[in-house]
């Protein structure tokens, strides 16, 4: 191949590396879900609470993953939120967890749209 053919096709993959980031980037219809670590607890070492605020769609339902971590990082409690339809966008949620060993910090890890949820 020659030089210009080589400037041709890096132009394009470049171009096509941009579109892709920007689709990805774009909200999707459904709306965007944001969660927000407002504080925690830490009650003992086998519970912990987090506090925390998810902004979505009203209508919505979305699960939340929150995590309660170590001073090693390593997560000891774990649990699945569900948050149903609300009447505002956004929804403050309060969760107790259980912990394998002591937490030093508590919080939102993911959500994500739950489809055709039946609470």
């Amino acid at each position: 191949m020659g030089r210009r053919a080589k400037a041709v096709i890096g132009t394009i993959a470049g171009i096509a590396a941009v579109a892709a980031v920007a689709w990805m980037a774009i909200p999707s219809a459904a709306g965007s879900i944001t969660p927000k670590d407002v504080g925690f607890s830490i009650t003992d070492a086998s519970t912990a609470v987090v506090d925390f605020n998810v902004t979505k769609p009203s209508d919505a339902t979305v699960d939340c993953a929150v995590q309660v971590l170590n001073d090693s990082y390593a997560v000891v409690g774990w649990k699945t939120v569900r948050i149903g339809p609300a009447e505002k966008d956004t929804v403050a949620q309060r969760t107790s967890l259980r912990t394998d060993s002591l937490g030093v910090t508590g919080g939102v890890n993911s959500c994500w749209l739950v489809e055709d949820a039946q609470l």
